[in-house]
């Protein structure tokens, strides 16, 4: 957890970085693919991936280390070239476990998040899960693992491999030559995340597109057919944490709910969308028939709304990297606190992006809470150790927060 908080400390603002470099540089040529709201949207779906992450709030039913210790044909030390069969082990892994999320009703809750976005840009790649409590797949690591590859080795190649598929969520790098035959890229990519009928559930693989060449789920980007992002039933809200369960609500609804014993069973692994009969017509879903003609999901915002929330995502990166590089001085139970705030102030924010009229019930929550930790771990989990005026900032920030945040929930509704 540590390890990996350090890592983060590192990646995060060089993401950031990007994304704002791609808004510019679309700005600049007149083809701005990062709405302002979309984006954050975006990053607080990062952050609340990456926490729980840091956190290690998941476990693993059959753990990589486990398969090396009991099942390895072989041993063998690390090297360049066990690096680059764990790359290739995990990018296998990775194929197979990407398109069993997009096949089956049970597995997209998983995955919802990453397509919720209807645009396409770096900052989307970010949209990851928090719903996966359990990671059911290691054992699509089995080849590396008869083969002896370490874990030690897995645990630095997976992190690599995972920011290796930042780049490609671009809509602003057009085909590439013959890297097309080998490699996963932006058009790739945005044929992945397009809804139009002829690109669904097509381009799984993660860094290399020769997988989906041989296991028949290639689609090349069509010069007639320009891509429409999203997904057929469009989730309509900003906050991450909602989509990150709306499907699984879904699913749960409909169990309950039918009629047909069989099918209260059978939905959970059918083919992604499927519903009971009976459900599709007492309880319909808003869905996208005509990828042409549909209404991207919006709500107002003028600038002095826009700044504000910069002010709110700039201060979370700040929370956060304060989490990530003193998890192991905050030690537990004060980090699941700390995360715990941190999901609150994700809520808090999205819901008021959203508009809710309830949000400022959040956004009270959020102060309560807030207030709540820098009375319980007094200067705020050993940040006033290196500042010592921090408790009297952060609690006025808290505070004019909540003030903003309520008068944008009625401004906004007005």
């Amino acid at each position: 957890m540590e390890t990996y908080g350090k890592i983060l400390l590192v990646a995060m603002p060089v993401f950031l970085l990007l994304v704002l470099a791609e808004k510019a540089w679309g700005w600049w040529r007149g083809k701005d693919t990062v709405k302002t709201l979309d984006m954050i949207s975006s990053l607080s779906s990062g952050i609340t991936n990456v926490t729980k992450d840091v956190l290690g709030l998941s476990i693993a039913l059959l753990s990589y280390e486990w398969m090396v210790s009991h099942w390895a044909l072989v041993s063998i030390q690390a090297n360049v070239f066990t690096y680059v069969v764990a790359f290739m082990a995990l990018d296998f892994a990775g194929y197979w476990v990407h398109r069993i999320d997009h096949e089956y009703n049970f597995f997209w809750n998983a995955h919802i998040v990453h397509h919720s976005s209807e645009e396409f840009n770096l900052a989307c790649a970010l949209r990851q899960s928090i719903s996966t409590f359990f990671r059911l797949f290691t054992i699509f690591l089995l080849p590396a693992a008869l083969l002896g590859v370490p874990a030690s080795v897995i645990a630095v190649v997976g992190p690599l491999h995972l920011f290796a598929q930042f780049w490609y969520h671009t809509q602003h790098i057009d085909k590439m030559g013959w890297l097309e035959n080998i490699m996963v890229t932006p058009s790739h990519h945005r044929v992945h995340h397009a809804l139009n009928p002829v690109y669904l559930d097509k381009n799984y693989g993660q860094i290399f597109i020769f997988w989906d060449k041989w296991f028949g789920t290639y689609q090349a980007e069509l010069k007639d057919v320009p891509p429409v992002y999203g997904i057929t039933r469009p989730v309509q809200t900003w906050n991450p944490i909602r989509i990150n369960f709306q499907h699984l609500w879904l699913l749960v609804q409909d169990a309950w709910r039918t009629a047909d014993w069989k099918d209260k069973f059978r939905l959970w692994l059918m083919p992604t969308g499927w519903r009971p009969a009976d459900m599709a017509l007492a309880y319909p879903v808003h869905k996208i028939e005509d990828p042409y003609h549909f209404n991207k999901y919006n709500t107002p915002a003028n600038a002095v709304y826009q700044t504000w929330l910069w002010i709110q995502l700039l201060v979370l990166l700040l929370v956060i990297s304060y989490l990530f590089g003193n998890i192991a001085q905050i030690g537990s139970p004060g980090m699941f606190w700390y995360g715990g705030f941190v999901f609150l102030y994700v809520y808090a924010l999205t819901e008021n992006m959203d508009g809710h009229r309830w949000a400022w019930v959040w956004e009270t929550l959020k102060l309560s809470s807030g207030l709540g930790l820098l009375w319980a771990f007094p200067g705020w989990f050993g940040a006033a150790n290196a500042w010592p005026v921090f408790p009297y900032v952060w609690g006025s920030y808290l505070v004019l927060s909540w003030l903003a945040g309520f008068y944008f929930t009625l401004d906004r509704r007005s």
